[in-house]
């Protein structure tokens, strides 16, 4: 179980961790805060109120009555030879309030969907589709099953890789129908039922639930305004175990953080000492809008799996995927996507080398164009919802928003009242949490946003004035 020493806690909560009054309200307030943050992360074993009251110079009388609140409330619970432990509400039927699983819905014609992180299509997509379709015809003599992916698709991306400083053998990518197909395969091929699996939290939705649906347990780390929390990392890896870790260090989803060269090497440095296989998700790589990210993650660790997708960069609907393996598990994870499916759409693996061929002319007014809708929804939350905090991150699609107060999932709940469909926090956690906070995807126009950010404001008045968050079907994310 992951613990918690006193001096942690302290230096999360701050010098006025009890500066209100009465004094154990405030020192609740501000446990109860990290945790709907995702800085403290449910099941995490809280110091003693011994160790508490000396670390903190308060009374015990006072930490003792902030841990009881903390219980009534149902953040702290207490168990047999474990001592206080981090929880979440749950609602009156025992689910946790943001345990809420993912369903696809239709979205009403007058409501801006905003759970999606993905642009209309490329410039040049249609272009690609007619290239495509005349190269087809040299297919269409083959059975057509190609498990690994066509070689055209892998000699293309083997250049892409080289192109960005990490030489690769065509032998060792493996074409998938999306980014989340490569997971699932990466996943079945190195894993079994019951392992432990590393994830940032806040973190990509989709491979906490996969990683469950796979039997495995995810265990979380943060992800702050700060980036990688590389002591919580160290801390989990020792006392969890987990053989692999997924993380996005590029323009990370959804914080946008974007991890530098040193943190990597540092990263990859524990990973390496702990024999946890780094699995590195870029779907995001090309979206650089203010500079380039760094090398890529695997230059720092050789056994990294690296993940990728054309869907945000070039379009949702192109559903083609990659992963780039060492060499001794290629073979593993193509054995593992039999299970999912048989092979990717061979024309669709045709429009991906035509997009790669043409990608430098390409990417630079896809860039531009994101770059335009980044400052107009920037423009527009400041503008109509001034008391939301947020860095403006220098790539990727989202924008991770940072409310006044605990509503994010009431905000979710509205939402659609005011005309927009949202995300709340907590179905970026892997035990929920992180209520104070919302993505927001800066994916609609530029001369839309404004409008975007009027009915944001209007939610969010409706949401100040909800009721208690209660369990429902949560929209799908991407």
């Amino acid at each position: 179980m992951r613990s918690l020493s006193a001096r942690s806690l302290a230096s999360l909560l701050g010098p006025d961790a009890a500066s209100g009054r009465p004094a154990y309200r405030s020192l609740a307030t501000g446990v109860r805060r990290l945790v709907c943050d995702g800085r403290v992360l449910v099941g995490t074993r809280l110091p003693s109120e011994r160790a508490l009251v000396t670390e903190l110079g308060l009374s015990r009388t006072t930490v003792g009555a902030a841990l009881d609140l903390l219980r009534e409330e149902g953040f702290v619970e207490t168990r047999r030879g474990s001592g206080s432990v981090v929880a979440l509400p749950t609602g009156p039927d025992g689910l946790h309030l943001s345990g809420a699983g993912l369903i696809p819905t239709d979205v009403p014609p007058d409501v801006v969907d905003l759970t999606y992180a993905a642009l209309p299509a490329a410039a040049g997509l249609s272009a690609a589709y007619e290239r495509a379709l005349l190269a087809l015809p040299r297919h269409l003599a083959t059975a057509g099953y190609h498990p690994q992916g066509i070689p055209e698709a892998r000699v293309a991306l083997a250049a892409w890789f080289e192109g960005r400083g990490l030489p690769t053998d065509p032998a060792q990518l493996v074409v998938t129908s999306g980014a989340h197909a490569a997971l699932s395969a990466t996943l079945r091929a190195l894993l079994e039922t019951g392992d432990r699996v590393l994830v940032e939290s806040p973190t990509y939705p989709n491979a906490v639930v996969g990683s469950r649906r796979s039997g495995l347990r995810p265990v979380p780390f943060p992800v702050t305004d700060d980036g990688w929390d590389l002591e919580s990392l160290e801390i989990a890896l020792r006392q969890s175990g987990a053989r692999l870790a997924y993380l996005i260090p590029d323009f990370q989803n959804p914080t946008g953080q974007l991890m530098d060269a040193p943190t990597r090497s540092r990263v990859a440095e524990l990973l390496r000492r702990s024999r946890c296989t780094p699995v590195v998700d870029e779907t995001f790589v090309e979206l650089g809008l203010d500079a380039a990210p760094p090398a890529p993650f695997a230059t720092h660790a050789a056994g990294t799996l690296t993940l990728g997708s054309a869907a945000k960069t070039w379009w949702g609907g192109l559903r083609v995927g990659w992963v780039r393996t060492p060499r001794a598990v290629t073979a593993s994870v193509v054995e593992a996507r039999h299970s999912l499916d048989l092979g990717t759409a061979v024309l669709e693996q045709l429009v991906l080398v035509e997009l790669l061929t043409a990608a430098p002319a390409l990417l630079e007014d896809r860039r531009a164009e994101a770059r335009r809708r980044r400052d107009a929804m920037v423009a527009a939350l400041r503008r109509h919802v001034p008391d939301w905090h947020f860095t403006v991150p220098s790539g990727g699609l989202n924008l991770w928003c940072e409310l006044p107060t605990d509503r994010s999932e009431q905000l979710a709940r509205v939402g659609e009242r005011a005309g927009v469909r949202l995300a709340h926090g907590g179905q970026f956690g892997v035990h929920g949490g992180l209520g104070r906070f919302v993505r927001v995807p800066f994916c609609v126009a530029a001369d839309e946003a404004d409008e975007v950010g009027r009915r944001l404001a209007t939610a969010w008045q409706l949401a100040l004035g909800a009721g208690p968050a209660t369990p429902g079907a949560a929209p799908l994310i991407a």
